[in-house]
């Protein structure tokens, strides 16, 4: 009995499988443990994952709660209180400097692009020629004055001779009287107490005194007449001087305009002129572009509802990205600029499509940022306002 169990001990040995190390089975406890810490739900899934769904669902909702108020908040400081537009310029004055004598250019002192201050001097025309006339404009004034003293000095003779001519018609006018009267008494005395040949001899005199009367009035008119005329020439004379002293003042305007001076201060552009050429008045010569610059912006008419002068505005400058510029609105213009264009529109004639117009503002920059404009910035360069409306 011994031996039957022994043996079959040694047959089931023989039998039995080797389990591989990797290869573990699990054994009937251990699935029922396993099966009694995750039980199963009616519906097939674990417990745990609608919890999950759950977190992930208000995850989400409250991510979508934060960005709407960031977007919210963003749009209601930085894009609602503001209108911007693309379609803006620098602007500024630009002076075209052109002579105004003819002449040819001796010296030739600025180059492209370079800056100058008022009064400052560009070029020069060559002067000989204007000295000579200037030169020639003061003789011709010395002798005009000549001129008038020679007038002046006539005239104080002739007015002495009409004094003296006075006196004699004085004496005459006497020496008449005298004559007469004492003719009249030899003709009242008759030929009883005097000759016939003194009463003759006494009218003869009358007459003579009469004769010399007229002949001073007649010299007193001469010498008024005399008079007047070198009042006459004083006047001519000093017309003649002031002609003159007009001509070398032209001349001496002319020899200054020699010297073509930056009329502001700016920077030198479009400079067409050489040293040796000759130039004509009004040839533009070069281009002076001041400092003052502002900014025109073509803002859409529907951006102009709260848009008022002295909003603040910041400006970009396409030139200066990283830079930022302050200024305020100047003015807005009244009327759209294609009103104001070579060929303004007529909506009266064919058909009408209606169009969103534009409006040119004048924006200015600050006094704070004024010093930033001596960057290499000009009119036509292309900028970018914000203007704060609210």
């Amino acid at each position: 009995m011994a031996m039957g169990t022994e043996l079959k001990d040694k047959v089931s040995d023989r039998l039995s499988i080797p389990q591989h190390p990797a290869i573990q089975l699990d054994s009937p406890s251990a699935e029922s443990e396993s099966a009694k810490r995750e039980p199963f739900s009616t519906n097939g899934s674990s417990p745990g994952k609608p919890a999950r769904k759950q977190a992930r669902k208000i995850l989400v909702i409250a991510s979508a709660l934060i960005i709407g108020a960031g977007a919210c908040a963003y749009y209601t400081w930085n894009i609602a209180p503001f209108e911007s537009t693309d379609d803006a310029t620098l602007e500024g004055h630009v002076i075209p400097i052109a002579p105004q004598i003819p002449g040819i250019v001796a010296r030739l002192v600025v180059q492209d692009n370079q800056e100058v201050n008022q009064g400052e001097l560009m070029l020069e025309i060559d002067p000989r020629d204007y000295e000579a006339k200037l030169a020639q404009a003061r003789a011709d004034l010395a002798a005009a004055k000549s001129r008038l003293d020679q007038a002046k000095a006539q005239l104080a003779v002739d007015q002495a001779k009409a004094e003296q001519e006075r006196s004699n018609l004085t004496a005459a006018e006497a020496q008449a009287n005298f004559a007469y009267v004492d003719w009249k008494r030899y003709v009242a005395i008759g030929s009883n107490g005097v000759s016939q040949s003194q009463i003759d001899l006494a009218a003869t005199q009358s007459r003579s005194a009469a004769a010399q009367l007229e002949v001073a009035r007649n010299k007193i008119l001469a010498a008024e007449a005399q008079t007047a005329l070198s009042k006459a020439n004083i006047e001519t004379a000093t017309a003649n001087v002031l002609q003159n002293e007009a001509s070398a003042l032209q001349a001496e305007i002319n020899l200054s305009y020699t010297k073509v001076t930056a009329p502001e201060s700016g920077r030198v552009t479009r400079r067409t002129v050489e040293s040796g050429a000759f130039v004509q008045p009004g040839q533009s010569l070069l281009t002076l572009v001041p400092r003052d610059l502002w900014v025109i912006a073509n803002f859409k008419e529907t951006q102009l509802t709260h848009m008022r002068p002295g909003q603040p505005v910041t400006i970009q400058v396409d030139a200066y990205p990283h830079r930022k510029f302050t200024g305020r609105v100047d003015s807005i213009q009244t009327g759209s600029g294609a009103r104001f264009s070579l060929f303004p529109p007529e909506n009266a004639t064919g058909n009408y499509i209606k169009v969103l117009q534009r409006v040119p503002v004048k924006i200015v920059f600050n006094e704070a940022t004024r010093e930033d404009l001596r960057l290499a910035m000009g009119p036509g360069m292309s900028v970018e306002p914000k203007v704060r409306i609210k």
